[in-house]
């Protein structure tokens, strides 16, 4: 893991974001964006998908999303306007140079990374990571559902459907005022605006995932996409080297 590095940007608002890299930095730029409540090393790098693509050639850049991870997390109401992470994200591939790139993420980082393109980003491939056709349109209410688990964090017991989310909170330490602040910045994307993420698209998923509606349907709602299976829950896949060699097997297909 010594080839890793990171530095730090400036996001919307003047925001630091840590920055993590790996690969050679010559090869193929990928952008990875992490999920709610991780980070670009729990969710990319602890369980080895990221060594898995750098070492299929890939430049790999692995924002922290701000109020995650190493980057900040500011507690002004002013620094998360509606679709902030989509601006954090262009200020990402701004920094990197990036014309050429693939763009992939997992639960939130696929959510940012959709609206991304219909905000004018446009990678040669997409990796959609842990996101259904209805978790993507449904975001408002699944966006209550960490809202409760934040309100009512540290009373929350076992068998409370919030009782997994406050525990990966406690976990990630993450910072509860700015995670409640992001949340309500993200926004719906509903099946129409699909028509427009017209570059070549993995859906992949865990076999037991089903937390974002079906990536089945969303891989058929988009131009062109393709489905692959993954063991795992939406909280496992990503310790399981399949989801690596998935998306490296997607993007070695001839762009």
């Amino acid at each position: 893991m010594d080839d890793i590095s990171t530095r730090f940007i400036e996001g919307f608002g003047g925001a630091k974001l840590a920055l993590h890299s790996m690969g050679d930095a010559g090869g193929r730029p990928l952008v990875l964006l992490h999920g709610l409540f991780s980070s670009a090393q729990v969710n990319w790098i602890k369980f080895g998908n990221a060594r898995i693509l750098a070492d299929a050639g890939f430049a790999v850049f692995m924002p922290d999303l701000r109020a995650h991870g190493q980057s900040d997390a500011p507690h002004d109401p002013a620094a998360y306007p509606a679709d902030v992470l989509v601006r954090d994200l262009k200020a990402v591939i701004g920094a990197l140079g990036l014309t050429r790139y693939d763009l992939g993420g997992f639960s939130l980082g696929s959510r940012t990374a959709v609206r991304g393109v219909l905000a004018g980003l446009a990678p040669d491939r997409l990796v959609l990571g842990g996101l259904g056709l209805s978790g993507l349109s449904g975001w408002a209410r699944r966006s209550a559902h960490f809202v409760d688990a934040i309100d009512r964090f540290g009373t929350i017991e076992r068998g409370d459907p919030a009782f997994v989310a406050q525990t990966f909170m406690k976990s990630m330490k993450i910072d509860r005022v700015a995670a409640r602040l992001l949340l309500g910045s993200v926004d719906d994307t509903g099946p129409e605006a699909l028509e427009s993420v017209t570059m070549r698209t993995l859906c992949v998923c865990g076999a037991d995932d089903s937390d974002n509606g079906s990536a089945q349907e969303l891989a058929a709602a988009l131009p062109d996409a393709v489905y692959v299976e993954v063991p795992g829950t939406h909280m496992s896949s990503v310790t399981f080297k399949d989801m690596g060699r998935a998306i490296a097997a997607f993007l070695d297909e001839p762009v």
